[in-house]
This record gives C-alpha cells, sequence and structure tokens, in this order.
C-alpha cells in the first residue's frame, strides 16, 4: 500500500514514515507543505495520504484544505487526516460527502501503533477511522 505524508514537524514526519514502513507500506511521500503534498498526491498516485490538519503557511487549516481536494480530484485516494484539537468544522467539512475512505484521529490519542497501521489500511481500502471523541463531538 503506497502512502503520501504530509506533516510539518520533520520529527513526526520521520516517525510517521518509519512506522508505516516497518509496518509494510510504500511511503511514496513526505511532505512539509500543502502544495508539495498535491503535486506528490498526483505524481505517485497514493493508495492513501496522511495528512496533518495545520499545515504552512498560516498553520489554520491548510492541510485540510489539501484534504478536501484530495478527496475531489482523486476520489481513490484515502485521506486520514491527524490533529491535536476536535475540529468541528473541519471534521464536518471532510465527512459531508461521505465517510468512505476518510478518516480523523487525534495525534494525542493514537496510543497503539497496530491500530494506527490497521486506521490507514481502512482507510486506504475505503473505510474508516474516526476517532471516537470526535463521533461524540459531533453528535452532541
Amino acid at each position: 500500500m503506497r502512502v503520501a505524508i504530509a506533516e510539518d514537524s520533520v520529527l513526526l514526519r520521520e516517525g510517521l514514515a518509519r512506522l508505516l514502513g516497518e509496518g509494510g507500506f510504500e511511503v511514496v511521500a513526505q511532505c512539509e507543505n500543502p502544495d508539495d503534498l498535491l503535486l506528490k498526491v498526483r505524481s505517485f498516485r497514493p493508495d492513501v495520504a496522511v495528512v496533518d490538519i495545520r499545515l504552512p503557511p498560516t498553520h489554520n487549516d491548510e492541510g485540510l484544505r489539501a484534504a478536501l481536494l484530495i478527496r475531489e480530484e482523486h476520489p481513490a485516494v484515502g485521506v486520514l487526516v491527524l490533529s491535536q484539537y476536535v475540529e468541528l468544522g473541519l471534521a464536518l467539512k471532510l465527512l459531508a460527502d461521505s465517510a468512505e475512505g476518510v478518516g480523523y484521529l487525534l495525534k494525542d490519542r493514537i496510543g497503539d501503533v497496530e491500530e494506527f497501521l490497521g486506521a490507514v489500511s481502512r482507510v486506504a481500502n475505503g473505510g474508516s477511522a474516526i476517532d471516537p471523541i470526535i463521533v461524540s463531538t459531533l453528535l452532541s
């Protein structure tokens, strides 16, 4: 399974790449900004993109906007967004059309590598992976 990673923190990006590589995934791109991610998704056609919601230059929602563009322009590519925060409006945008091939996980709540790798695999295969806190927040 081919993965593209977009994360501006070099330590986290390298750590994700290493964990995914050791888990049997082929990391085809490591990006630190949304423009590079979009270029590499077009070029390398990954099965899934793992994207930090807040990317340069403003660290607002550039990652999410890139994820939405990927879903629109490359519907076969799964998108798993990572965030440190529950961003309700952003979660609703991401899940608006469908939860197929979509994930939204909170970085601080990922406590098991195998579960994370399973979430990446599910999203790549058209499933979903949504943190339970996000689900309960959306429902309340």
